[in-house]
């Protein structure tokens, strides 16, 4: 029996996977009758406010280097904040547009036309879209279910992986919301390099993606030690609340990073980008009390949500995953929270979690108002 085919992008007749990109504010707004403002983005995964921190640094107007010139083409102050947040080297950094830009230049520096990645999925759907874009093959390896915790399958990617190229894992997992299993990512990596070692071939390359990390309060990047062909990717994104200036992190040992380096475009990071979050990773405390806040608030919404009936799983990120047992129904229920402006992420058709939807953990306030609209679906079940 073949692997279930996982994708939230679409895959064309005559070309690989494309990402879909989300409709905008004003598309929302336009197709549902509502003023711009009432449009609530639960589906991004983005928190809801930028750190004060930004509007000083805008404010102040003293950048990394004047605007009308480039930005320096090593991130220099950006790299050693970075490395010492992160507790590498500077040497052991790679700064990209974004976790995204990351992951491309990943998939371009590891896989070529007719190389195979290995996908436990459902996951990230850009690793799809970057992986077929090589014209390289994904190996689906589905997850256990929810009772499982959506782990992956250890044994089974170990499997796959042996004449791969390149392996894409994700702790916390998007959209799980969920961890990896303690050791897990560790046994997977120890039967890579057991398994090449006896083959006689260099281990495939392991990206492992923790844009959540800071919530879990954990990382995996001591393992690079240990498997050299690890490379782990940051983002100031999620918890440091910068996802419009667009950095990301790639963290390997140095002879990885420099197989990486020759695919990374010039000043893909702007000064504006590269100054603001510079002090952001020097002043870590608004990302610490923006982490702890969506924390609490994630408790409430998870109570609230399940209090009027809506099967809440766990999560130890910023987002939710709540289960309406059937597509149909999920969809439903998407309808009509964006008849209100709140917009969730679902998963298309054919999609082990279309029964789905994810929801980012947002503001009290607009929090509020998706527990509002909950509640007037539970009295009116008949109405999705």
């Amino acid at each position: 029996m073949s692997p279930t085919p996982v994708t939230t992008s679409e895959l064309t007749p005559t070309g690989p996977s494309v990402y879909t990109w989300e409709a905008t504010d004003e598309e929302v707004a336009a197709r549902y009758g509502l003023r711009i403002e009432r449009v609530a983005r639960f589906d991004l995964n983005t928190s809801p406010a930028p750190p004060a921190l930004a509007a000083r640094v805008l404010a102040a107007g003293r950048f990394e280097r004047p605007l009308s010139e480039y930005p320096p083409s090593d991130y220099r102050r950006l790299s050693e904040a970075a490395a010492a947040v992160y507790g590498v080297a500077r040497e052991e950094i790679l700064v990209g547009a974004g976790a995204d830009e990351i992951l491309d230049l990943c998939a371009k520096a590891f896989l070529r036309a007719g190389a195979a990645a290995v996908l436990p999925s459902p996951s990230y759907a850009m690793f799809r879209v970057l992986t077929e874009q090589r014209g390289a093959t994904v190996v689906d390896v589905p997850r256990g279910g929810a009772r499982a915790g959506y782990a992956m399958d250890v044994p089974a990617v170990r499997r796959a992986a042996r004449d791969a190229n390149l392996v894409w894992l994700c702790t916390p997992n998007n959209p799980t919301g969920l961890a990896e299993p303690a050791g897990a990512v560790e046994q997977l990596l120890d039967g890579l390099a057991s398994d090449a070692a006896s083959a006689g071939r260099v281990p495939p390359v392991a990206v492992l993606d923790e844009a959540y990390a800071e919530f879990a309060g954990g990382t995996l990047l001591g393992l690079r030690e240990r498997y050299p062909r690890l490379v782990v990717v940051r983002t100031a994104s999620k918890a440091y609340a910068l996802a419009g200036l667009r950095v990301g992190f790639a963290l390997a040992l140095p002879s990885l990073i420099a197989e990486i380096e020759p695919y990374r475009p010039p000043g893909s990071v702007s000064v504006v980008s590269v100054t603001v979050v510079t002090e952001a990773l020097k002043t870590p405390e608004e990302m610490q009390v923006n982490v702890a806040r969506i924390a609490a608030e994630r408790e409430r919404l998870a109570d609230a949500l399940g209090a009027v009936g809506w099967s809440v799983g766990p999560s130890i990120t910023n987002f939710l995953l709540v289960d309406f047992e059937t597509p149909a129904r999920a969809a439903g229920v998407a309808h009509h929270l964006l008849r209100s402006g709140l917009v969730p992420r679902t998963f298309g058709p054919g999609h082990p979690l279309a029964g789905q939807l994810r929801l980012t953990v947002r503001s009290p306030k607009e929090n509020d108002r998706l527990i509002e609209a909950a509640a007037d679906l539970a009295g009116d079940e008949d109405g999705v």
